[in-house]
């Protein structure tokens, strides 16, 4: 396996990075090769352990990136919800989609491990990220600090730092005022400069067009009548089960399955009501290897009722099979490939930004000529709405909810 021109380039800086500092940061776009340039530095720092934690469903590509490589240092690669099980050594950790280490202004439970395995065993780290501040610069504190040369070391807590790197903001949720954090400086980034080493698709010579087109359904009476009841008496009764939509949050949950044939009830129970959209799927691509992105769980129960066999959820399958995959947005947004499908076709649409613009490049190679996305929204539904949101890089929240609320 050879690596690319740029590649190396990488490894020489980020080697140079960490010998310097003890942490990189890759900041390179989808599909640059994160994986295999941080396995390139690893090796070449002369490592013999390497622990890597990724999501879930990017495990098996990770390990067959590493097969391929063949380095001279043992892996071990976990996700971060098992993290807490990992034993051993490792003189080099990686963080893959290290953004997801970023929640403020209190550390999640994943960053605290992560923060006591890197101060336990001093390894050399590698964060890796296409987004590394998807909503807010924010967001980098609690990524970097478990690193001992972190530019923000000083700031022993995200609040200190706040004071610094942070417009604070005074909100009002209800009647209780709250600290807003959200508006952090570009002097974050600035501060990161040292450690973080970018590059683009642009900068690699990808040239993939990706072409987006929205395909609507007529969805069952059921579906329109159940939509009208829970707008007007926001419940539904029936012999064993209510569908209650006490607030604006629940009512703009509840709609969003109902226009895509689900709904969950109070008891917590899901359940497929209509399966026009699925059965929309396997007709309209049925001649075609898809990768299939869902929102709801009973959304994969209407899609596994309606292809069968003929669908999977595991990568390796869809990879070495005929068979179609079926994702769940969240969990398949971020680091894994899809290039074997023909297209990308969307059961629901996600509220998240970041969500719409990671999942949809999930074909994207740099022999990629064309990406065919499609999304599949209900007639006269909120999908519409949510689209026009995340396409202007903004996440749908109930904010824009209450103002398309006399359209649906």
């Amino acid at each position: 396996m050879k690596f690319r021109k740029y590649q190396k380039e990488i490894i020489d800086k980020a080697f140079d990075v960490l010998v310097k500092y003890g942490f990189v940061y890759l900041s390179m776009q989808v599909r640059t090769g994160k994986t295999l340039t941080a396995m390139g530095t690893a090796d070449k720092l002369g490592v013999d352990t390497m622990l890597f934690v990724t999501k879930k469903k990017a495990i098996s590509s990770i390990q067959n990136d590493y097969n391929k490589f063949k380095p001279d240092f043992n892996i071990t690669i976990i996700n971060y919800e098992s993290l807490h099980k990992v034993e051993g050594k490792f003189e080099c950790i990686v963080l893959d989609e290290s953004h997801c280490m970023g929640a403020y202004p209190k550390p999640s439970k994943r960053t605290k491990l992560v923060k006591d395995m890197i101060q336990k065993q001093n390894p050399f780290v590698i964060l890796m990220s296409g987004t590394p501040t998807p909503e807010s610069f924010s967001q980098m504190y609690h990524q970097v600090y478990a690193c001992a040369h972190n530019p923000f070391r000083a700031y022993k807590t995200f609040y200190k730092f706040a004071k610094v790197y942070v417009n604070v903001v005074l909100k009002k949720i209800g009647s209780m005022p709250h600290n807003d954090y959200t508006q952090g400086k570009q002097t974050i980034l600035d501060a990161m400069k040292p450690y973080m080493i970018s590059y683009t698709q642009k900068e690699a010579g990808f040239q993939a067009e990706t072409v987006e087109k929205v395909l609507k359904v007529k969805m069952s009476n059921l579906t329109y009548n159940m939509v009208k009841q829970l707008k007007k008496n926001l419940v539904i009764e029936g012999k064993d089960e209510v569908v209650l939509a006490d607030t604006g949050v629940k009512l703009m949950m509840k709609l969003h399955q109902l226009f895509s044939g689900t709904v969950k009830f109070e008891s917590g129970r899901g359940q497929v009501i209509d399966f026009s959209k699925a059965e929309f799927i396997r007709s309209e691509f049925a001649d075609m290897k898809v990768g299939i992105f869902y929102k709801f769980k009973a959304e994969y129960d209407a899609l596994k009722s309606v292809y069968g066999d003929d669908l999977t959820t595991e990568l390796d399958e869809f990879d070495t099979t005929d068979k179609s995959i079926a994702l769940q947005i969240v969990s398949g947004r971020e680091g894994i490939s899809l290039k074997k499908a023909d297209c990308l076709v969307y059961y629901n649409i996600d509220f998240s930004a970041l969500s719409y613009w990671q999942s949809r490049d999930r074909m994207t190679t740099k022999d990629t000529v064309k990406n065919d996305v499609y999304w599949i929204f209900s007639e006269g539904g909120i999908e519409d709405k949510i689209y026009k949101a995340v396409t202007k890089k903004k996440d749908y929240t109930l904010k824009h909810f209450e103002k398309d609320l006399l359209s649906l």
